[in-house]
């Protein structure tokens, strides 16, 4: 047994990708009937963690059937292309608008090293090989995939981005969210209860489209929901009001704040980390330990909509 994952019953794991640090963001595994799908892929770095659950379930690459990235952000859909490589049978399930990116990551890797520079993004993201277009599947809305009689429906899911879409587990009773159903760390609680923050980043962030979406992830009544952003959360019919009070919380605030161009970004952060703390006691190491790079870049995307709207 390893120590990087963690069964979460009807044969979903949970596996930590190490993005940046440990408790970040997360894959997941379903086995069932000795067929596996692998569900978001973090880096390419985390395919040494894929590689030992296999090992120590007594399973092959070969096995994988799916892997599924539910965007294309980097830390969803990096290791995608080490993970195909390794993982012969598998075929690629990816959105319409994201799969010439998987096919040909030119333009991705570019733009991810313009934001970061050569050497961060060496570091953090590692090779990104392209994807034989033959192995990759399209899946539009309401497509649905099968490992043995386990079907994993694809729904649609704008709002944090475009090329994004949830897939539903009827078996487990859970949905794999990506960034749809925001973000929720173990450790923010607030009454007892895990806290949900919107993931904004750029650039495609669209709030009417993104409540949307949230209305239709709750209509199949899910009983838990596969976060990415970290780990499995429990009855999400018990904070989806407040995850939906944030979403409007945060655009109220950058109307407020009217960032017209980058200059007024210090100022939309520092009022966001102004704006959590408060509602939810969270202390301010809590702020800048943990909440630090995900503020700056939800204060991005906001500002981006604002001035693009």
């Amino acid at each position: 047994m390893i120590e990087n994952y963690q069964p979460l019953g009807f044969g979903v794991y949970h596996l930590d990708s190490h993005y940046f640090k440990p408790g970040v963001a997360s894959f997941y595994c379903i086995v069932h009937n000795d067929e596996v799908a692998v569900i978001e892929t973090g880096t390419s770095h985390s395919l040494p963690f894929l590689q030992q659950f296999l090992k120590d379930l007594n399973l092959s690459p070969e096995q994988v059937k799916y892997i599924i990235p539910t965007h294309v952000h980097l830390d969803h859909a990096g290791g995608a292309g080490v993970m195909m490589q390794a993982c012969p049978n598998a075929q690629l399930i990816i959105h319409p608008r994201g799969a010439r990116h998987m096919i040909d990551p030119t333009k991705l890797i570019a733009a991810t090293k313009e934001v970061y520079g050569e050497p961060l993004y060496n570091r953090i993201y590692g090779d990104i090989p392209a994807i034989d277009e033959a192995r990759v599947v399209v899946a539009q809305h309401e497509s649905s995939f099968y490992l043995n009689d386990r079907e994993l429906f694809i729904v649609d899911t704008p709002g944090h981005a475009y090329h994004h879409f949830c897939v539903v587990d009827s078996f487990s009773k859970g949905i794999f969210t990506g960034d749809t159903f925001g973000l929720s760390y173990p450790n923010l609680i607030y009454q007892h209860k895990r806290v949900v923050l919107p993931t904004t980043t750029p650039i495609h962030f669209n709030p009417q489209a993104l409540m949307n979406s949230i209305d239709l992830l709750m209509s199949f009544n899910p009983e838990r929901i596969y976060l990415t952003h970290f780990n499995m959360l429990p009855d999400p019919k018990s904070v989806v009001d407040q995850y939906k009070r944030s979403v409007d919380d945060f655009v109220q605030l950058t109307e407020s704040v009217k960032p017209v161009d980058d200059s007024l970004l210090p100022i939309l952060m520092n009022e966001m980390g102004k704006m959590i703390s408060s509602q939810f006691e969270f202390n301010q190491d809590l702020i800048i330990n943990q909440l630090a790079n995900d503020i700056k870049l939800n204060s991005q995307g906001l500002a981006f909509w604002y001035q693009n709207r």
